[in-house]
């Protein structure tokens, strides 16, 4: 599981050191896409595997699901883990996260997020609003047993 966040530089080639306790997890590889929220997502061959199979399973004749598709897959790479354990991010997706020289890595369960600081300090403060929080996530039934 990804937990945590943690924030490291991405270098002059767009290589992004992955935290050591992801790193085991990604042992099969990983794909790289576009998140929804102007930063990126990173799952396992397994986690995109299942994305890949709900999206295939939607009719190409929907204009919505022709849209995810792009979105997704047009924009997704396969990526390994380097004996330094980092990524390449391509270029066009760090365009798309405006990512620069720094980044954060943000645990999301089944998968992983990379920010610009920028957007996660936004991201932050929207998660730092308890009032909106609890409207927002009330019809979740987040039971703990």
């Amino acid at each position: 599981m990804f937990l945590g966040q943690y924030e490291h530089n991405i270098d002059e080639k767009g290589r992004l050191t992955i935290p050591a306790r992801y790193r085991e997890l990604l042992n099969e590889g990983a794909y790289i896409t576009r998140g929804f929220d102007k930063n990126l997502y990173v799952l396992t061959a397994t986690s995109f595997q299942h994305i890949y199979d709900q999206v295939n399973s939607t009719s190409l004749t929907n204009a919505s699901s022709r849209s995810l598709r792009h979105f997704l897959f047009a924009n997704a790479e396969r990526v390994e883990v380097d004996k330094a354990g980092r990524i390449l991010i391509p270029q066009f997706l760090r365009e798309i996260a405006h990512l620069d020289s720094n980044a954060f890595v943000v645990g999301a369960g089944s998968f992983f997020e990379i920010w610009s600081p920028e957007t996660w300090t936004q991201q932050n403060q929207r998660l730092n609003d308890a009032d909106t929080n609890a409207d927002l996530y009330a019809a979740f039934d987040l039971s703990a047993a």
